[in-house]
């Protein structure tokens, strides 16, 4: 295992974007900043430099490029139906989650009259009125979530390329199931300076955010990992990840007016979520897709000659 490389990108990723954030605490107004969109986009991308310095200059690598998976042989023909799982997996696996938060009690829905969304969007001037039919107003914003999907792949690529594209495979003599857990673990962590300010769990204490975070970076990180790697390319693990966090608004749009989402309890960050994440890596494991067989390479006798091997 490259330790060196791996240290090395744990440094890079986390410091540059731990300095990212120091701003959000200086002004004192933490994630209500008004460039706090900025700081956090900025900071998704440090692990992909963190990677491309380590592969560049750390621990040189011939391929680079193919190595964190921006390239592969097979090229899209390859991955594209990853890719499209990615891109239609999240929406399914949050609407899930819905339904089974709604059926344990954590999630007030209102599945039909999309009353929630509609308290979020009734006008605040006094006298004017929301002439938007509810039902147009749910298909507009479902059509908002597919669209940033889209948008949100962007900055999703600076986090994938180095926790997906550079980590898991460096850590890979670790085997699969530790490797998937130390990069979840490591993940986590890394949003350390914006948990503390109440990022994406604010309703709990600081101690059970991180538990939280954490909890979740392992569970979806262990199936953007194996995206990565059934499909030799970090592409659909981009996609999957930037339909992840736009999926996060369809708790609003089912919501019932009256009761707030609480990201705690409800949809794939909550723990009623975590349920549909474990269901579908324990359904991945039966149909024998994790681990994921990879080629093994193997020096022969010759220098140059090379012998490939399936392992799992």
């Amino acid at each position: 295992m490259d330790v060196r490389g791996s240290v090395w990108f744990v440094v890079l990723a986390y410091l540059p974007a731990w300095l990212l954030s120091t701003p959000l605490w200086l002004t004192g107004e933490g994630l209500l900043w008004t460039w706090a969109p900025v700081a956090l986009t900025l900071m998704m991308f440090t692990p992909a430099v963190a990677a491309l310095v380590v592969t560049k200059w750390i621990s040189p690598s011939r391929t680079p490029l193919r190595d964190v998976g921006l390239t592969n042989p097979g090229g899209i023909r390859k991955w594209w139906r990853y890719a499209l799982l990615g891109c239609v997996g999240p929406l399914l696996a949050m609407l899930v989650a819905l339904l089974v938060g709604y059926l344990l009690g954590s999630y007030e829905a209102d599945w039909t009259g999309f009353s929630g969304l509609v308290e979020q969007t009734t006008p605040t001037v006094v006298g004017e009125q929301n002439r938007t039919a509810p039902t147009t107003l749910a298909l507009s914003h479902l059509g908002q979530v597919l669209l940033f999907g889209w948008v949100h792949a962007l900055p999703a690529l600076g986090e994938e390329l180095g926790w997906r594209g550079y980590l898991v495979k460096a850590l890979l003599p670790l085997g699969q199931p530790g490797a998937f857990v130390t990069t979840g673990v490591l993940w986590g962590l890394w949003h350390a300076p914006i948990l503390l300010l109440g990022y994406n769990y604010p309703t709990v204490p600081v101690v059970v955010s991180f538990l939280m975070m954490g909890s979740f970076c392992v569970l979806a990180g262990t199936l953007l990992s194996w995206l990565r790697l059934a499909s030799d390319s970090v592409w659909p693990a981009v996609i999957a990840h930037g339909f992840l966090n736009s999926a996060g608004g369809m708790a609003l749009i089912f919501s019932q007016a009256g009761h707030p989402v609480d990201n705690a309890h409800v949809g794939l960050l909550g723990w009623s979520g975590w349920i549909v994440l474990v269901l579908l890596i324990l359904g991945l494991v039966m149909l024998g897709k994790l681990p994921v067989r990879l080629p093994e390479v193997r020096e022969g006798i010759s220098r140059g000659v090379q012998r490939r091997s399936r392992k799992e």
